[in-house]
Protein backbone atom coordinates (compact mmCIF):
# COMPACT_ATOMS: atom_id res chain seq x y z
CA UNK A 1 0.00 0.00 0.00
CA UNK A 2 1.32 3.30 -1.22
CA UNK A 3 2.58 5.93 2.04
CA UNK A 4 0.15 8.72 0.52
CA UNK A 5 -0.26 11.72 2.51
CA UNK A 6 -3.53 12.44 3.70
CA UNK A 7 -4.77 16.05 1.47
CA UNK A 8 -1.80 15.45 -1.00
CA UNK A 9 -2.68 17.67 -4.39
CA UNK A 10 -1.68 15.89 -7.41
CA UNK A 11 1.42 17.20 -8.96
CA UNK A 12 2.53 17.50 -12.82
CA UNK A 13 5.92 15.79 -11.48
CA UNK A 14 3.65 12.43 -10.24
CA UNK A 15 3.81 11.18 -14.07
CA UNK A 16 6.99 11.64 -14.44
CA UNK A 17 7.68 9.49 -11.12
CA UNK A 18 5.65 6.82 -12.20
CA UNK A 19 6.97 6.70 -16.18
CA UNK A 20 10.56 6.63 -14.91
CA UNK A 21 9.76 3.97 -11.96
CA UNK A 22 9.29 1.64 -14.87
CA UNK A 23 12.26 2.82 -17.09
CA UNK A 24 14.84 2.87 -14.18
CA UNK A 25 15.94 0.89 -11.02
CA UNK A 26 15.48 4.22 -8.97
CA UNK A 27 14.37 7.71 -9.14
CA UNK A 28 15.52 11.34 -7.89
CA UNK A 29 13.56 13.75 -7.09
CA UNK A 30 15.55 17.23 -6.55
CA UNK A 31 14.13 20.39 -5.81
CA UNK A 32 14.20 23.43 -3.38
CA UNK A 33 13.05 22.82 0.50
CA UNK A 34 9.87 22.81 1.26
CA UNK A 35 8.24 22.52 -2.30
CA UNK A 36 6.73 19.41 -1.59
CA UNK A 37 9.54 16.95 -2.44
CA UNK A 38 8.45 14.42 0.50
CA UNK A 39 5.07 14.49 0.35
CA UNK A 40 5.12 13.72 -3.67
CA UNK A 41 7.60 10.76 -2.89
CA UNK A 42 5.66 9.49 -0.34
CA UNK A 43 2.54 8.90 -2.70
CA UNK A 44 4.67 6.51 -5.13
CA UNK A 45 6.13 4.64 -2.03
CA UNK A 46 5.71 1.57 0.03
CA UNK A 47 8.21 2.39 2.29
CA UNK A 48 10.29 5.58 3.62
CA UNK A 49 13.56 5.75 5.75
CA UNK A 50 14.63 9.56 7.02
CA UNK A 51 18.42 10.04 6.62
CA UNK A 52 17.61 13.76 8.46
CA UNK A 53 15.55 12.21 11.41
CA UNK A 54 17.18 13.86 14.73
CA UNK A 55 15.51 10.50 16.81
CA UNK A 56 18.21 8.91 18.51
CA UNK A 57 20.98 11.09 17.90
CA UNK A 58 20.75 10.67 14.04
CA UNK A 59 20.68 6.89 14.44
CA UNK A 60 19.36 6.33 10.35
CA UNK A 61 22.46 8.66 9.29
CA UNK A 62 24.92 7.06 11.48
CA UNK A 63 23.55 3.72 10.26
CA UNK A 64 23.76 4.49 6.44
CA UNK A 65 27.57 6.01 7.31
CA UNK A 66 28.79 2.62 8.41
CA UNK A 67 26.58 0.69 6.27
CA UNK A 68 24.70 2.49 3.51
CA UNK A 69 22.79 -0.74 2.16
CA UNK A 70 20.88 -1.41 5.56
CA UNK A 71 18.93 1.37 5.20
CA UNK A 72 18.11 0.45 1.47
CA UNK A 73 16.03 -2.82 3.02
CA UNK A 74 12.04 -2.59 3.01
CA UNK A 75 9.21 -2.57 1.11
CA UNK A 76 9.63 -1.43 -2.51
CA UNK A 77 9.02 1.25 -3.86
CA UNK A 78 11.03 2.21 -0.71
CA UNK A 79 11.45 5.99 -0.07
CA UNK A 80 15.41 7.59 0.78
CA UNK A 81 14.42 11.06 2.06
CA UNK A 82 17.12 13.72 2.47
CA UNK A 83 20.05 11.22 0.89
CA UNK A 84 22.18 13.94 0.34
CA UNK A 85 23.06 13.95 4.10
CA UNK A 86 25.17 10.63 3.41
CA UNK A 87 26.49 10.71 0.09
CA UNK A 88 27.55 7.30 0.71
CA UNK A 89 23.72 5.96 -0.24
CA UNK A 90 24.31 7.14 -3.78
CA UNK A 91 26.74 4.49 -4.84
CA UNK A 92 24.49 1.92 -2.39
CA UNK A 93 21.45 2.67 -4.10
CA UNK A 94 23.27 2.05 -7.87
CA UNK A 95 24.95 -0.85 -6.30
CA UNK A 96 21.30 -2.42 -4.86
CA UNK A 97 19.82 -1.64 -8.19
CA UNK A 98 22.37 -3.63 -10.21
CA UNK A 99 22.15 -6.28 -7.48
CA UNK A 100 18.07 -7.26 -7.97
CA UNK A 101 17.97 -6.25 -11.59
CA UNK A 102 14.66 -4.82 -10.96
CA UNK A 103 12.73 -1.14 -11.80
CA UNK A 104 11.37 1.16 -9.56
CA UNK A 105 13.39 -0.12 -6.72
CA UNK A 106 13.85 3.37 -4.83
CA UNK A 107 12.84 7.23 -5.00
CA UNK A 108 15.95 9.42 -3.56
CA UNK A 109 15.30 13.07 -2.32
CA UNK A 110 17.51 15.91 -1.75
CA UNK A 111 17.48 19.69 -1.41
CA UNK A 112 20.65 20.49 -2.32
CA UNK A 113 23.18 18.84 -4.86
CA UNK A 114 26.12 17.24 -2.39
CA UNK A 115 29.36 17.25 -2.66
CA UNK A 116 29.73 13.53 -4.61
CA UNK A 117 33.36 13.14 -3.17
CA UNK A 118 34.03 9.51 -2.85
CA UNK A 119 31.33 8.39 -5.17
CA UNK A 120 32.15 6.45 -7.57
CA UNK A 121 29.59 5.80 -9.92
CA UNK A 122 27.44 8.52 -11.87
CA UNK A 123 24.35 6.57 -11.85
CA UNK A 124 23.82 6.40 -14.99
CA UNK A 125 21.19 3.82 -16.33
CA UNK A 126 20.41 3.05 -13.00
CA UNK A 127 19.33 6.55 -11.48
CA UNK A 128 17.08 9.18 -13.14
CA UNK A 129 17.35 12.32 -11.62
CA UNK A 130 13.95 15.03 -11.89
CA UNK A 131 13.98 18.59 -10.55
CA UNK A 132 11.07 19.21 -8.86
CA UNK A 133 9.58 23.28 -7.97
CA UNK A 134 7.42 24.65 -5.87
CA UNK A 135 3.72 24.71 -7.06
CA UNK A 136 2.39 26.17 -10.33
CA UNK A 137 -1.11 28.19 -10.24
CA UNK A 138 -2.73 24.78 -11.62
CA UNK A 139 -1.23 22.56 -9.40
CA UNK A 140 -2.29 25.08 -6.30
CA UNK A 141 -6.04 25.07 -7.68
CA UNK A 142 -5.73 28.82 -8.40
CA UNK A 143 -5.93 28.27 -12.48
CA UNK A 144 -8.16 25.78 -14.35
CA UNK A 145 -5.56 24.91 -16.84
CA UNK A 146 -8.32 26.14 -19.75
CA UNK A 147 -5.07 27.93 -21.56
CA UNK A 148 -2.08 26.11 -22.27
CA UNK A 149 0.76 27.53 -22.84
CA UNK A 150 2.57 24.51 -24.04
CA UNK A 151 -0.02 24.27 -26.55
CA UNK A 152 0.34 27.58 -27.35
CA UNK A 153 3.90 27.04 -28.70
CA UNK A 154 2.83 23.79 -30.62
CA UNK A 155 0.57 25.99 -32.36
CA UNK A 156 -2.71 24.28 -30.53
CA UNK A 157 -4.79 27.79 -30.21
CA UNK A 158 -8.32 26.92 -29.22
CA UNK A 159 -10.81 29.94 -28.05
CA UNK A 160 -12.00 29.63 -24.51
CA UNK A 161 -13.42 31.69 -22.10
CA UNK A 162 -11.58 32.20 -19.38
CA UNK A 163 -13.01 34.26 -16.02
CA UNK A 164 -11.82 38.12 -15.35
CA UNK A 165 -8.38 38.73 -14.75
CA UNK A 166 -7.77 40.16 -10.87
CA UNK A 167 -4.71 42.15 -10.62
CA UNK A 168 -4.89 42.29 -7.30
CA UNK A 169 -5.51 38.88 -6.79
CA UNK A 170 -2.47 37.93 -8.95
CA UNK A 171 -0.06 40.23 -7.06
CA UNK A 172 -1.61 38.04 -3.91
CA UNK A 173 -0.10 34.54 -5.23
CA UNK A 174 2.76 36.27 -6.61
CA UNK A 175 3.81 37.49 -2.89
CA UNK A 176 2.17 33.65 -1.52
CA UNK A 177 4.03 31.49 -4.06
CA UNK A 178 4.01 28.03 -4.30
CA UNK A 179 5.00 26.66 -1.41
CA UNK A 180 2.58 23.54 -0.37
CA UNK A 181 2.38 24.56 3.24
CA UNK A 182 1.43 28.33 2.12
CA UNK A 183 -1.75 27.62 0.44
CA UNK A 184 -3.74 27.84 3.96
CA UNK A 185 -1.87 30.52 5.56
CA UNK A 186 -3.89 33.79 6.15
CA UNK A 187 -2.86 36.09 3.73
CA UNK A 188 -1.54 38.30 6.41
CA UNK A 189 1.52 35.87 6.81
CA UNK A 190 2.44 34.75 3.87
CA UNK A 191 4.77 36.76 3.28
CA UNK A 192 6.53 36.48 6.17
CA UNK A 193 6.99 32.53 6.07
CA UNK A 194 9.02 33.38 2.83
CA UNK A 195 11.26 35.63 4.26
CA UNK A 196 12.19 33.08 7.15
CA UNK A 197 12.77 30.72 4.29
CA UNK A 198 15.24 33.24 3.20
CA UNK A 199 16.93 33.43 6.62
CA UNK A 200 17.22 30.14 7.29
CA UNK A 201 19.15 29.77 3.85
CA UNK A 202 21.61 32.82 4.93
CA UNK A 203 22.07 31.67 8.34
CA UNK A 204 22.35 27.81 8.01
CA UNK A 205 22.29 26.53 4.31
CA UNK A 206 25.00 28.46 2.56
CA UNK A 207 27.85 27.22 5.11
CA UNK A 208 26.33 23.87 5.41
CA UNK A 209 26.27 23.05 2.01
CA UNK A 210 30.31 21.97 1.53
CA UNK A 211 31.29 23.65 5.19
CA UNK A 212 33.07 26.72 3.81
CA UNK A 213 31.89 29.62 5.85
CA UNK A 214 30.69 32.75 3.92
CA UNK A 215 30.07 36.25 4.21
CA UNK A 216 26.66 36.53 5.08
CA UNK A 217 26.26 40.28 4.33
CA UNK A 218 27.81 40.09 0.97
CA UNK A 219 25.46 36.88 0.38
CA UNK A 220 22.46 38.94 0.77
CA UNK A 221 23.32 41.59 -1.04
CA UNK A 222 23.52 39.60 -3.75
CA UNK A 223 20.21 37.74 -3.57
CA UNK A 224 18.78 41.14 -3.37
CA UNK A 225 20.59 42.33 -6.47
CA UNK A 226 19.42 38.68 -8.28
CA UNK A 227 15.57 39.74 -6.90
CA UNK A 228 16.24 43.51 -8.28
CA UNK A 229 17.18 42.04 -11.74
CA UNK A 230 14.63 38.86 -11.44
CA UNK A 231 13.87 37.84 -15.13
CA UNK A 232 16.65 39.92 -17.10
CA UNK A 233 19.54 38.93 -19.01
CA UNK A 234 22.09 40.57 -15.94
CA UNK A 235 25.29 38.68 -16.37
CA UNK A 236 28.19 38.85 -13.42
CA UNK A 237 29.36 42.07 -14.22
CA UNK A 238 25.89 43.64 -14.29
CA UNK A 239 25.19 42.24 -10.43
CA UNK A 240 28.37 43.48 -9.32
CA UNK A 241 27.88 47.18 -10.61
CA UNK A 242 24.33 46.71 -9.19
CA UNK A 243 25.40 45.63 -5.83
CA UNK A 244 28.57 48.16 -5.75
CA UNK A 245 25.74 50.66 -6.58
CA UNK A 246 22.72 49.97 -3.93
CA UNK A 247 24.61 47.60 -1.17
CA UNK A 248 26.78 48.83 1.32
CA UNK A 249 30.13 47.60 0.34
CA UNK A 250 31.59 46.07 -2.36
CA UNK A 251 31.90 41.97 -3.83
CA UNK A 252 34.43 40.76 -6.72
CA UNK A 253 33.68 38.95 -9.05
CA UNK A 254 34.85 35.61 -8.03
CA UNK A 255 32.95 35.94 -4.88
CA UNK A 256 29.76 36.42 -7.29
CA UNK A 257 30.62 33.17 -8.80
CA UNK A 258 31.11 31.02 -5.67
CA UNK A 259 27.69 32.32 -4.24
CA UNK A 260 25.64 31.64 -7.11
CA UNK A 261 27.04 28.16 -7.60
CA UNK A 262 25.81 27.54 -4.37
CA UNK A 263 21.82 29.00 -4.43
CA UNK A 264 21.87 26.61 -8.13
CA UNK A 265 23.30 23.70 -5.51
CA UNK A 266 20.17 24.14 -2.98
CA UNK A 267 17.83 25.40 -6.04
CA UNK A 268 17.32 28.70 -4.93
CA UNK A 269 18.33 30.44 -8.58
CA UNK A 270 17.49 28.90 -11.45
CA UNK A 271 18.67 29.83 -15.46
CA UNK A 272 16.70 30.02 -18.35
CA UNK A 273 18.87 29.55 -21.18
CA UNK A 274 18.07 31.61 -24.43
CA UNK A 275 15.33 30.45 -26.63
CA UNK A 276 15.63 29.96 -30.28
CA UNK A 277 12.97 27.36 -33.11
CA UNK A 278 15.85 26.80 -35.10
CA UNK A 279 17.95 24.04 -32.77
CA UNK A 280 20.53 24.73 -34.68
CA UNK A 281 20.74 28.68 -33.80
CA UNK A 282 23.74 30.09 -32.06
CA UNK A 283 21.68 31.63 -30.28
CA UNK A 284 20.86 29.28 -27.49
CA UNK A 285 24.33 29.77 -26.69
CA UNK A 286 25.61 33.00 -27.35
CA UNK A 287 23.24 34.56 -24.80
CA UNK A 288 23.45 35.27 -21.37
CA UNK A 289 20.70 33.08 -19.68
CA UNK A 290 17.89 34.64 -17.52
CA UNK A 291 18.58 34.12 -13.63
CA UNK A 292 15.47 33.15 -11.73
CA UNK A 293 14.57 32.61 -8.20
CA UNK A 294 12.94 29.21 -8.10
CA UNK A 295 9.75 30.83 -7.25
CA UNK A 296 8.71 34.81 -7.21
CA UNK A 297 7.80 35.03 -3.27
CA UNK A 298 11.47 34.46 -2.73
CA UNK A 299 12.12 38.12 -5.27
CA UNK A 300 9.59 39.60 -3.16
CA UNK A 301 10.70 38.62 0.30
CA UNK A 302 14.71 39.18 -0.59
CA UNK A 303 13.45 42.98 -1.56
CA UNK A 304 11.07 43.20 1.22
CA UNK A 305 7.97 44.18 -0.52
CA UNK A 306 4.29 43.91 -0.26
CA UNK A 307 0.90 43.62 -1.98
CA UNK A 308 0.74 47.61 -2.16
CA UNK A 309 4.24 48.17 -3.25
CA UNK A 310 3.73 45.61 -6.56
CA UNK A 311 0.94 47.08 -6.78
CA UNK A 312 2.29 50.75 -7.46
CA UNK A 313 5.08 49.46 -9.46
CA UNK A 314 3.61 46.97 -12.07
CA UNK A 315 6.32 47.00 -14.29
CA UNK A 316 8.52 44.94 -11.79
CA UNK A 317 5.48 43.37 -10.97
CA UNK A 318 5.69 42.09 -14.49
CA UNK A 319 8.65 40.79 -14.04
CA UNK A 320 7.63 38.32 -11.47
CA UNK A 321 4.94 37.25 -13.60
CA UNK A 322 7.07 36.64 -16.52
CA UNK A 323 8.69 34.18 -13.68
CA UNK A 324 5.28 32.34 -12.90
CA UNK A 325 5.05 31.78 -16.92
CA UNK A 326 9.01 30.50 -17.29
CA UNK A 327 8.49 27.82 -14.55
CA UNK A 328 5.13 26.71 -15.69
CA UNK A 329 7.04 25.64 -18.79
CA UNK A 330 9.77 24.07 -17.26
CA UNK A 331 7.37 22.05 -15.60
CA UNK A 332 6.88 20.19 -18.82
CA UNK A 333 10.62 19.98 -19.47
Amino acid sequence: MKLKPRGYKPRIIDKQIEKYLNIFGAVCVEGPKWCGKTWTSLSHSKSVIYIGDPNGNFQNRKLAELNPTSVLKGEVTRLVDEWQEVPALWDGVRAEVDKRGLKGQFILTGSSTPNKKGVLHSGVGRIHTIKMRPMSLYESGDSTGDVSLLKLFDNKINTTLVKEINLEKLIELVVRGGWPSSLSLDTLYQGDITKSYLDIIVNNDIDKIDGIKRDKTKFISLIRSLARNESTLAGVKVLINDINLHEKGSIDESTVVDYLSVLEKLFIIENQNAFDPNYRSSVRVAKTPKRHFIDPSLAVAALGLSKEMLKNDLEYFGFLFEMFCSFALFLFT
